[in-house]
């Protein structure tokens, strides 16, 4: 998406719907959609050269464009699959993918609005002019006829979203269905399509066919990005696999019941107290060692050692979308989206921890009440 100019279209359509008027918010938007397939920190590449063009044409608000981006990109990067640690948190604690996605986007959406808003706050309050980044002049953007429509653009996105999610609401209807009733005959077919790794496999398929259709690559050229692709998702698997077994290793331990009864005092509990310690536990691992992926693959191996069924009253994607959130708050020097935000953005040390680190803290915790709200309201237990 990045090679063949989609993620360029989709920021520029909004640009349009929206308008420069409100710059930052088409800058969120484009934020919040490009980080569901993409990296946090691929997305904030894309879009920091945009941030700096619209910076000269209006000669104000940089700070919040860039937290715009910021924060619209790191609350999918943390609760909407397909990116990898929502995806990998559902799977390791059960949920269905199609529920992760839709109710990770109805968590997301107030985080990503309170973050707009702060970052509005925050320039007005701390304005930071646009300074240059190295040596070399900005880039000049590509112009609008070389870049792929916007149907096809959005179509990487789009279509494991729509095959995911739609398994998910045919089998939901196809559970009370007559046998052999159309329903049930829908949802064979969409046990096959929305299966997330045939899903996601079509997805890439798709941006492949897109990068084909702009660029038109040689083989050569084809073959390093695949291969480049494949490499940082091997680095995934691996701590994927990692995870895995630490959380194996604490459920042979029996961890989960001693932690159970320290709650309970050896009264029936009640599942909520899962929720704080999931959002404690992953935020407590993310400014540990600075990776949101890495605490979120590490939290819920850990929360799937010590959950059982009878411990929860709500749906466990509640329980995922709290170790999203957790795995969200507190970037500082040790992760490397702190660098990228401080050097890209042009900005210091000082002025990244007053603006991208309090606004970590503000879209995790944001996400983690929400949350807490849809799981007293709307249990789905």
């Amino acid at each position: 998406m990045m090679d063949s100019g989609a993620a360029d279209r989709i920021v520029r359509w909004f640009l349009s719907l929206l308008g420069e008027k409100h710059g930052a918010t088409a800058l969120m938007s484009s934020g919040f959609v490009l980080a569901v397939p993409v990296f946090f920190d691929t997305v904030f590449y894309l879009l920091v050269p945009l941030t700096r063009s619209m910076y000269r044409r209006t000669g104000h608000s940089y700070l919040k464009y860039l937290l715009a981006i910021a924060g619209g990109a790191m609350v999918t990067h943390i609760l909407v699959p397909p990116t990898p640690g929502p995806l990998i948190i559902a799977d390791t604690l059960g949920v269905d993918v199609g529920m992760m996605m839709m109710m990770g986007t109805l968590i997301a959406l107030p985080a990503a609005v309170v973050s707009l808003f702060f970052a509005g706050w925050l320039d007005a309050r701390m304005p930071v002019p646009m300074r240059p980044i190295g040596d070399q002049p900005d880039p000049e953007p590509i112009p609008d006829a070389a870049l792929p429509g916007l149907g096809r653009s959005l179509l990487p996105i789009l279509l494991p979203v729509v095959l995911i999610s739609s398994n998910t609401i045919v089998q939901a209807f196809a559970g009370g269905a007559v046998a052999g009733g159309a329903v049930s005959r829908l949802a064979g077919l969409t046990a096959v399509l929305g299966n997330p790794n045939l899903a996601l496999l079509l997805a890439c398929v798709a941006a492949l066919w897109v990068y084909h259709r702009a660029r038109k690559p040689a083989a050569d050229q084809l073959s390093k990005a695949v291969e480049g692709a494949l490499m940082s998702g091997g680095l995934i698997i691996l701590i994927t696999a990692g995870g895995g077994a630490f959380g194996a290793m604490l459920k042979a331990a029996e961890i989960g019941p001693a932690i159970q009864a320290l709650f309970s005092g050896g009264d029936s509990p009640s599942g909520f107290y899962l929720l704080p310690l999931a959002f404690f536990l992953a935020a407590l691992l993310k400014i540990a060692q600075g990776s949101s992926t890495v605490a979120m693959i590490t939290a819920s191996a850990m929360l799937a050692a010590l959950v059982t069924p009878s411990m929860l009253g709500f749906h466990p994607v509640y329980l995922a979308t709290a170790v999203g959130s957790g795995a969200g708050v507190g970037s500082w020097m040790n992760d490397s989206g702190f660098w990228i935000f401080a050097r890209m953005g042009g900005l210091t040390e000082v002025e990244t921890l007053r603006s991208w680190t309090v606004l970590s803290v503000l879209l995790g915790t944001t996400g983690f009440v929400v949350t807490l709200l849809l799981a007293l309201v709307l249990p789905m237990g």
